[in-house]
């Protein structure tokens, strides 16, 4: 799965309310309560990574957060990966990108190092197939772990995990969100009836919405890049509306099911009617070698049990004219 939805889910965390989604539903409560989601701010993600040579450009917002009587600032770094393999150097990664930032705010004059660093809660969402594998704290990558007198001085920085994934249908059920949503249309995409099924449920949560008008235009333009990126042949320039064109929606989804499972059945009768042609190649050229040069040997056999059409094609074209097997195969 290539970085096919950045451009998508940037929008989608470019608006408060999904931050506040993604923070409530999704992150740990002893965490989300400390949050006055109504103090959320956005800040720019754009910074120049000397270690890894790039731009990156992901999401961070702050939130006013209180405990133990003390309201503070912290700071979200939202970093979307959206890649087909799991990243190992994810914790180097994260450290760099946080240490960027904080040397940001030093040179903008956010804060200087007489006042302090804000905290910063390192978040990454995932979307890939495979199980999200790479360490999540970057003192876990120091191997193996040094004396406890060196412990000290070696560096922690632990993110939190979102693998999309790995939340089921039910768990993401119990999140009725409009992110939580989200969430399901990707993890249904390989099923049609199931994605049907999370659009369902997606028009329901939207429709129960207080900003119905608003989330609704939100998710659609996510939806549109969702599906061209699906490869559907829906007419998307038709879909103005999640809610509103529902039913348009759920036919098209239909056809185009329809139509791959015709494609489906299509290309299994050509499969199959192709493996019953070399099947029936290899038994003319085994009969014909077997009544020229008699019971054919181990080696022989097993070179025509695994031979690839063209193989069959060449030895029938020397069959008749080889005075040795040696000579039909090429040894």
């Amino acid at each position: 799965m290539a970085k096919h939805h950045d451009t998508g889910y940037k929008e989608l965390f470019t608006h408060p309310e999904f931050v506040q989604q993604l923070i409530e539903g999704f992150v740990p409560d002893e965490i989300a309560e400390l949050m006055d989601f109504t103090t959320l701010k956005h800040h720019s993600g754009n910074y120049i990574t000397p270690l890894f040579e790039e731009k990156f450009e992901d999401l961070v917002w702050s939130v006013e957060a209180r405990w133990q009587g003390v309201s503070q600032r912290i700071f979200l770094y939202i970093l979307l990966e959206f890649q087909s393999s799991v990243d190992q150097r994810m914790p180097i990664r994260l450290l760099h990108y946080v240490a960027c930032f904080y040397d940001h705010l030093f040179k903008t004059r956010q804060t200087t190092p007489v006042r302090g660093l804000p905290p910063v809660l390192p978040i990454v969402i995932y979307n890939g197939s495979p199980r999200w594998s790479a360490c999540q704290d970057v003192y876990e990558l120091v191997q193996p772990e040094p004396p406890a007198f060196l412990r000290v001085y070696q560096p922690h920085l632990r993110y939190y995990l979102i693998d999309e994934a790995r939340y089921t249908d039910e768990e993401l059920t119990k999140r009725a969100t409009p992110l939580s949503g989200v969430f399901g249309i990707e993890n249904a995409t390989g099923d049609r009836q199931a994605l049907q099924r999370a659009v369902d449920r997606i028009v329901a949560i939207i429709q129960a919405d207080p900003n119905k008008q608003r989330i609704d235009e939100i998710v659609t333009r996510w939806l549109k890049r969702h599906l061209q990126w699906l490869g559907t042949e829906i007419d998307l320039e038709r879909l103005n509306s999640v809610v509103e064109d529902k039913e348009m929606l759920a036919e098209n989804l239909e056809n185009w099911a329809k139509k791959e499972r015709q494609e489906g059945r299509l290309e299994g009768r050509l499969e199959g009617r192709q493996e019953g042609e070399v099947i029936g190649q290899r038994h003319l050229l085994q009969r014909q070698l077997g009544l020229k040069f008699g019971e054919l040997p181990a080696w022989a056999q097993q070179l025509l049990d695994e031979a690839t059409p063209e193989q069959l094609e060449a030895w029938s074209g020397t069959v008749l004219t080889a005075t040795t097997l040696d000579e039909v195969f090429k040894r």
